[in-house]
């Protein structure tokens, strides 16, 4: 009986034992983080490739097919420079598809309309020059061309971009001057400065200036919405696609460490410490299609040096969405 009683003793002390170990490991649990979800560890990466940097850089992503998405300063405007060029061609189709004008339209050049900065019809001979809406539309995207673009924006007008831009549900969008202004006035507010802190106000300074700016989340809003064809016709939307993917310049910048041949359709921008590129990344073996944003200012440094920033953050969006989708 006594025997019974100690082996009865033995078995209820066992599960009292096991009973308060199952609770103190249950309370050590619950104090523990919870670990760090594989999204959050890219946006981790993201935020230390470009903390400690000379300036400010926004980042947007989200991936098309599954939703996923992350964004490092997301909502900071940033000045668009010529990626303001994207939302200018959704109106100029827009109206197209309106009925306003035609994309086989020739436009006439004159000598007036060849502006500063980028692109090639500054350096042809006008007036005697032509070229049909599309084609201006193409040189505007393709080589990011600053004439083409003043041409094509004062034919379909700033207000109808931001028009556009509200109805279609973008906040945090705005388009207002032309390539020729936006270079005027930041030269205004550059050629006084002589020292490097002169030269670090004036790059800070215009990119105060809310115009002709964005918030990444904004951009790739726009970009979701031409990838999933919600805005204009299908055939349009394709075509958008088919002009961001002849883009020649920033090959360093979102391409500049993709795995040769990635397919990007994408928009780039350079001004003043501004140094960007927006668009999307078709990638293979059916993974999906990832838009991604990145948007810069504020930055002294080599356009080079921005642009391997950009290039590391594309990297690592590339590679995980490839290797976990």
């Amino acid at each position: 009986m006594m025997n019974r009683n100690k082996k009865a003793k033995r078995v209820l002390m066992g599960a009292v034992i096991l009973a308060v170990t199952v609770v103190i490991a249950a309370a050590a649990l619950a104090q523990e983080p919870a670990a760090t979800s594989r999204i959050d560890r890219l946006k981790t990466q993201i935020e230390r490739v470009i903390r400690g940097r000379g300036g400010h850089v926004g980042v947007a992503v989200k991936h098309i097919e599954s939703g996923e998405s992350l964004a490092v300063n997301g909502d900071m405007i940033f000045p668009l420079a010529s990626a303001f060029k994207v939302p200018v061609l959704v109106e100029l189709l827009y109206q197209v598809q309106e009925g306003r004008f035609s994309l086989d339209d020739e436009i006439s050049i004159e000598k007036s309309d060849q502006h500063l900065g980028s692109g090639m019809i500054s350096n042809l001979a006008a007036p005697g020059l032509k070229l049909s809406v599309l084609n201006m539309a193409h040189f505007m995207m393709m080589i990011s061309d600053n004439s083409a673009t003043d041409i094509l924006l004062g034919k379909v007008g700033p207000a109808n971009v931001n028009a556009r831009l509200k109805s279609l549900g973008i906040e945090g969008m705005s388009v207002n001057r032309t390539c020729q202004k936006l270079i005027t006035d930041f030269l205004a507010l550059r050629s006084p400065a002589r020292t490097p802190e002169e030269i670090k106000a004036a790059i800070v300074k215009f990119g105060e200036n809310p115009e002709d700016s964005a918030t990444p989340l904004a951009m790739n809003i726009l970009i979701e919405k031409i990838t999933k064809k919600e805005i204009l016709t299908p055939d349009y939307c394709d075509l958008v696609l088919a002009i961001m993917r002849k883009c020649e310049t920033g090959e360093k910048r979102i391409k500049g460490e993709l795995p040769r041949g990635t397919n990007v359709a994408h928009k780039t921008g350079t001004i003043a410490g501004t140094v960007n590129d927006c668009g999307i990344l078709f990638l293979p073996d059916g993974a999906g299609r990832v838009v991604l944003t990145v948007l810069s200012k504020d930055f002294t440094d080599d356009t080079a040096d921005v642009e391997a920033i950009i290039a590391k953050i594309a990297r690592f969006v590339y590679d995980y969405f490839y290797f976990t989708k």
